[in-house]
């Protein structure tokens, strides 16, 4: 876990948001820095941190976040997901190419 004193519930968000992103593929380093940042950003958030950046505070929140582009919903993956499927694909044309016109070229 990094340096600092978390909260016990903020190393139990830690642990939580590492371990998920590892059962999903992560590496360990790269689950241990995600968790990091997002209980940081947590805290910054809710007046935790010494020091936070403006992003931190006034950006959505990381659970809003993950909720809006879990490819599940009305707002589904963003159009930078489906422009690197279509990409991946070899779909032509995909550069002028909406939102929905991904969805529909990618198949999804």
């Amino acid at each position: 876990m990094p340096q600092g004193q978390w909260s016990k519930k903020r190393e139990r968000q830690y642990e939580h948001i590492k371990e998920g992103l590892e059962e999903r593929g992560r590496s360990e380093d790269v689950a241990e820095e995600i968790a990091a940042r997002t209980v940081n950003k947590e805290r910054a958030r809710h007046g935790e941190a010494k020091e936070s950046s403006r992003t931190s505070t006034e950006d959505i929140s990381s659970g809003r976040r993950g909720g809006l582009r879990s490819h599940k919903g009305s707002g589904g993956r963003t159009r930078d997901q489906l422009y690197a499927e279509a990409r991946k694909k070899n779909i032509r044309g995909r550069s002028s190419m909406t939102k929905a016109e991904l969805e529909k070229a990618v198949g999804r």
